[in-house]
């Protein structure tokens, strides 16, 4: 009995060692990179919410996911913007007003699975990644499988959303890990821990990113996190919310401290979206060719233009 109580308090005292190292690490990794850059500041992230939801609407991809929040806006931002929350669900992504469009109850995501769609939208399209995740499901219906199969059957399952032989090395890197130190294939036990934890724990995969790491955390664990990809780097840069010199790593950790933990979903879900359709505003060439937005405007030119 005693032994049992001693093992017990050793499992506590390791564990909160675990977790005081992965909040030191964590804020010794996220001190602002940026302190003297003030943009952009909360009223700035505001009026940006507030435009690119007016002019698209709120994207239906992440509608299931905006409803699993605890909080959207704040008291502070109830009177002016609420009429365009309530409002999102009636457009899709291009802006487009959907009518009568019913509304599927769709089962709630493990974290394991919003991880692996993760890991499958890198470097390719919304649909081509879509498509991969369900050729997997498909052909394999559990992650036990998955981890039971030979790497080629896994690659053929994912292949429409390219990088196949690297992306299926994550993903059983992934479960390998997971069930040699868990002893089962689920990430359901984040949900109880820190940001900090959370970070470092993803962390320690291999092929598992800033990037990837935030989505999980923002879309899964709903937590207040702003990932940042090509497309809200593109617009961040042009509408000078961080310096020419910022990097991608350096933009996630300075838009983090600087825009309000409330606006950081709807704000990151709709600057996304803007940067699929809208190709004025980062003035980004190329031969991938965008679509124009609705009326052939931006609602970002305004902010682009004091910059030049």
């Amino acid at each position: 009995m005693q032994n049992r109580h001693k093992r017990k308090q050793q499992h506590e005292l390791k564990r909160q060692n675990n977790k005081k190292s992965a909040e030191t690490i964590s804020n010794t990794k996220e001190e602002e990179p940026f302190p003297s850059h003030a943009r952009p500041t909360p009223d700035e992230c505001r009026a940006i919410r507030d435009s690119l939801l007016a002019f698209h609407g709120f994207p239906q991809e992440f509608a299931r996911y905006r409803k699993q929040r605890p909080y959207l806006i704040t008291l502070q931002d109830k009177e002016e913007s609420s009429h365009l929350i309530n409002n999102c669900d009636e457009k899709n992504d291009n802006g487009v007003k959907v009518e009568d469009e019913e509304e599927e109850e769709e089962e709630e995501e493990s974290v394991l699975d919003g991880l692996v769609k993760t890991v499958l939208s890198q470097n390719t399209t919304e649909v081509n990644s879509q498509r991969a995740f369900l050729n997997l499901k498909s052909a394999f219906p559990t992650w036990e499988n998955v981890l039971a199969a030979e790497s080629k059957f896994v690659e053929n399952a994912i292949r429409c959303g390219g990088l196949a032989p690297t992306k299926a090395a994550c993903i059983r890197n992934i479960l390998s890990s997971l069930m040699e130190k868990k002893g089962r294939l689920c990430l359901e036990h984040l949900r109880d821990l820190s940001v900090a934890e959370i970070k470092a724990e993803l962390s320690h995969f291999k092929g598992i990113g800033p990037k990837t790491v935030a989505c999980v955390l923002m879309f899964n664990l709903q937590k207040d996190d702003f990932p940042v990809d090509t497309h809200v780097f593109e617009i961040a840069k042009a509408i000078g919310w961080v310096p020419p010199v910022a990097d991608r790593n350096k933009s996630y950790l300075h838009l983090n401290h600087c825009i309000p933990k409330e606006l950081k979903f709807d704000l990151n879900c709709l600057l996304y979206t803007h940067g699929k359709l809208c190709r004025k505003c980062t003035k980004k060439s190329g031969s991938q060719q965008r679509k124009e937005t609705l009326h052939d405007s931006c609602p970002l030119l305004k902010y682009c233009d004091k910059l030049s």
